[in-house]
């Protein structure tokens, strides 16, 4: 098993993780182990994937027809002619 350290905790933060523990009934360690397994957690699942990120992200702005979804599909080249 891996450990971590954390340095320069503010004391208040730490007096309400004691707090939270208390709640939970167990320790603080086992309550800030419970937070870091929830925040990993999160992170893996709140990713869409990176067309409709980037479909959100232009919605309403002009573009109107649907792209075609792109599934292993050799992409042509450019061709750079000058």
């Amino acid at each position: 098993m891996a450990q971590v350290i954390v340095r320069n905790l503010e004391d208040d933060l730490k007096e309400a993780l004691k707090r939270r523990a208390q709640r939970h009934g167990c320790s603080m360690e086992e309550e800030v182990r419970e937070i870091l397994r929830r925040a990993a957690d999160e992170d893996a699942e709140a990713l869409p994937n990176l067309g409709s990120r980037m479909a959100k992200r232009f919605a309403g702005i002009g573009l109107e027809t649907p792209l075609p979804e792109l599934h292993g599909q050799e992409i042509a080249p450019v061709a750079l002619d000058a």
